[in-house]
C-alpha cells in the first residue's frame, strides 16, 4: 500500500496537464484581446470608407 501512495506522491502529470491548461488559457486572452483590438481598429476604417462615400456627389 505505502508504494502506490508513494507513485502516486511522485506522478506529476497532473500538474503537468493543468500548466498545459493554463498556458492554452493565457493564449487565448491574448488572441482574444488582439482580435477586440483588430476589430476595433476595422470598424473605425470601414465606417471612415462608408462616410467618404456617401460623401462624394
Amino acid at each position: 500500500m505505502s508504494k502506490m501512495i508513494m507513485q502516486f506522491l511522485r506522478d506529476d502529470s497532473a500538474a503537468t496537464a493543468i500548466e498545459y491548461g493554463l498556458i492554452a488559457a493565457g493564449i487565448a486572452v491574448a488572441i482574444i484581446a488582439v482580435v477586440i483590438s483588430i476589430g476595433s481598429n476595422l470598424d473605425t476604417t470601414f465606417q471612415e470608407v462608408s462616410d467618404n462615400l456617401g460623401a462624394s456627389p
